[in-house]
C-alpha cells in the first residue's frame, strides 16, 4: 500500500548519510511506566497562591510538576504532598553557577537541601533551551550540570535527584525521516560531553517537543491530523524509508529523531523525558489552528498516548514521560496571543476546556469524567443572574425546591448561591451537553464540587460515594410547576429565549 514520506522541515543540503549511520544498537532503557506531568509558569496578573496551586494539583491528581525556578513558597506548600518536583536553575543564573562550584553548591543548599525530604524534589533542570535561547552560556552548560551534580553527591542526594537540561527540538537537524536525524554539529563541543554526563549519572535527555510549531512551519507538508494524533489510514502514515517504521504522529517522529541523533553520538542508553509539549487554545489571525478544539484534541490524545506505554516506533514499550505546557494560561507572556494561551486552567482554577481522558488513568481525571459542575461566574451582574435563575427554575424545568426557606440549599441566601445550584441542576439534567452551561455568559464550568454541608448538588458524589443522578432531580417533561416558581417569578423577569446556547469556554470534541 502506498505511503506518504513526509520530508523534513529542516533539511541541510550539505549532509550525505552513509548506510553505517542507520545501523544502531538496541537501546537498553528502563521499562518503568510513563507519567504525565505539568509545567507551572507564573506570568499571570493574578497568580494563585502556593496553597491554591497545590490544591489544584491535588484535585486533579497531578503527581509530577516542573517549576521554572525554585520558588521557596511553592516548594514549602508542596511539602508532604508526595508530588514529584523538577526545580530549575533559571537561565540568568546559569553563567554564575557554570563558573563556580561554590555558587552551584550554595544554589543546591538553598533551593534543594533546604526542602528535601519533605518536598519530593526528583530532578533539577539546569537552564532552559540554553543552546538556542542563550548560546553565550553554552560553554559553561556542562560545567553547571557537573557542579550541581557534585553538590548533590556531597549531600548523598545524587541517586534520587537527577540533573539535566531541557533542549529545544530545533537542535535536531534533518528530523525526518528520524533515522537520518542528527544534532546540529556546531554544538558537538557541548552535546557530546553533555550526553556522556547524562549517561554516566543515569540521567535522561530533557527535550521540548512542539508538534504545533512543526506543523505551523511545515508550509502544509505536515497534515493537521498527523500533528494532533488523530487516526490516519495506513496509506497516509509517514514511513521512514531507511527503517520502514511507520509514524502516525509528529510527537513520536521527533522523539525517535532524538534517539537516532544520540545513537550517532555513540550514546544509546539515555532515555528521553519530554519536558514541554502542548497546543495553544487561542491565537490571532495568523494562527488559525490555535483553537480550543485543537488544544483539547492534542492534549487529550497526548495524555492517552503517553500513559498507554506503547513507546515509539523505534523503541516500543519504552516510556516517554511528558510534561504538558502548561498548568495556567499566562496572560503576562509577551509576544503573540497564542503565547498567553497554552494553559489547561485559568487563574481561578477553572478548566479552559474539558479534556477527553476516559480510560487514560487518573491524572486530570477529575476534570474529565463525572466531576464537572456548572456554577455562577464570579463578578456577574446580579440582575443577569436573577434572570437566569428565574429561567432555570421556570421554563428550564429545574427542581428548585431545595432552595426554599428551611430546605437544604437555602443557605447562603444569595442570588449567586441559588443561581449556582439552579445552573448546575440544569447542566446535569441536560447531560452536560454543549451550550447548557452559559446562561448568557453568567455561568461557567468548574471541577470543584460546589456542594456544602447538607446541600448536595446534582452530579456530586454523595456520602456513599455514588453519583447523584441529576436527571432524577428534575421534574418530568409534562410538569407544570417546578416547585419554586412563586419564589423566583413575578419580579425578576425571565429569559425570552427558550434555551441559551452560547459558545462555551470549553470545547466538546467527538473523538
Amino acid at each position: 500500500m502506498p505511503c506518504i514520506l513526509i520530508s523534513a522541515v529542516r533539511c541541510p543540503t550539505d549532509v550525505i548519510l552513509d548506510d553505517s549511520r542507520r545501523k544502531t544498537p538496541h537501546l537498553s532503557l528502563s521499562l518503568a511506566d510513563a507519567f504525565i506531568g505539568v509545567n507551572i509558569g507564573t506570568d499571570l496578573s493574578d497568580m494563585p497562591s502556593p496553597t491554591q496551586v497545590v490544591a489544584l494539583l491535588k484535585a486533579q491528581s497531578i503527581r509530577h510538576i516542573r517549576l521554572y525556578d525554585a520558588d521557596r513558597a511553592l516548594l514549602l506548600a508542596l511539602a508532604n504532598t508526595g508530588i514529584q518536583v523538577t526545580v530549575s536553575v533559571p537561565n540568568e543564573q546559569l553563567l554564575g553557577i557554570g563558573q563556580s562550584n561554590a555558587t552551584a553548591a550554595n544554589w543546591v543548599a538553598r533551593n534543594v537541601i533546604a526542602h528535601v525530604p519533605a518536598t519530593n524534589i526528583t530532578a533539577i533542570a539546569v537552564g532552559s533551551e540554553v543552546l538556542t535561547a542563550l548560546p553565550n552560556a553554552a560553554p559553561v552548560l556542562v560545567s553547571a550540570l557537573k557542579f550541581i551534580h557534585s553538590a548533590l553527591v556531597a549531600s548523598n542526594l545524587d541517586s534520587q535527584i537527577k540533573v539535566s537540561t531541557p533542549h529545544s527540538s530545533s537542535i535536531i537537524l534533518d528530523s525526518f525521516p528520524p533515522s537520518q536525524a542528527f544534532f546540529n554539529r556546531s554544538w558537538d563541543p557541548v552535546m557530546v560531553p553533555l550526553l556522556k554526563f547524562l549517561q554516566s549519572t543515569g540521567s535522561y535527555l530533557m527535550l521540548n517537543v512542539y508538534p504545533y510549531y512543526d506543523y505551523m512551519q511545515s508550509n502544509g507538508v505536515i497534515p493537521l491530523d498527523y500533528a494532533l494524533f488523530r487516526p490516519l489510514p495506513p496509506n497516509k502514515e509517514a514511513v521512514d524509508a531507511n527503517t520502514l517504521l511507520h509514524y502516525t504522529n509528529v510527537f513520536d517522529a521527533v522523539v525517535d529523531a532524538a534517539y537516532f541523533a544520540m545513537s550517532y553520538a555513540n550514546v544509546t542508553n539515555v532515555p528521553i523525558v519530554v519536558t514541554e509539549s502542548g497546543w495553544p487554545s487561542k491565537g490571532d489571525t495568523s494562527e488559525p489552528d490555535a483553537t480550543l478544539e485543537n488544544a483539547n484534541t492534542y492534549n487529550s490524545n497526548l495524555i492517552r498516548h503517553v500513559l498507554n506505554n506503547t513507546g515509539t516506533p523505534k523503541h516500543p514499550g519504552i516510556a516517554v514521560s511528558t510534561y504538558i505546557y502548561e498548568l495556567y494560561n499566562e496572560d503576562l507572556r509577551p509576544s503573540s496571543v497564542s503565547e498567553k494561551n497554552w494553559g489547561l486552567f485559568d487563574a481561578n482554577g477553572l478548566p479552559v476546556y474539558i479534556l477527553h481522558l476516559t480510560g487514560a488513568g487518573t491524572v486530570l481525571a477529575n476534570d474529565t469524567t463525572n466531576q464537572t459542575f456548572c456554577v455562577a461566574k464570579s463578578g456577574s451582574d446580579s440582575k443577569m443572574l436573577q434572570a437566569a435563575l428565574d429561567w432555570a427554575c421556570g421554563p428550564g424545568k429545574v427542581d428548585c425546591s431545595p432552595l426554599l426557606q428551611g430546605q437544604s440549599c437555602y443557605d447562603p441566601n444569595t442570588v449567586v448561591a441559588h443561581a449556582t445550584y439552579a445552573f448546575n441542576a440544569y447542566f446535569q439534567h441536560m447531560a452536560k451537553s454543549s451550550g447548557t452551561c452559559d446562561f448568557k455568559g453568567v455561568a461557567t464550568i468548574t471541577t470543584t464540587d460546589p456542594s456544602h454541608g447538607s446541600c448536595r448538588f446534582p452530579g456530586s458524589a454523595g456520602k456513599n460515594g455514588t453519583l447523584i443522578n441529576g436527571t432524577s432531580l428534575a421534574p418530568s417533561s409534562n410538569s407544570t410547576s417546578s416547585g419554586c416558581l412563586s419564589l423566583y417569578f413575578g419580579g425578576g423577569g425571565s429569559f425570552t429565549n427558550s434555551v441559551i446556547m452560547g459558545v462555551l469556554l470549553f470545547s466538546v470534541v467527538l473523538l
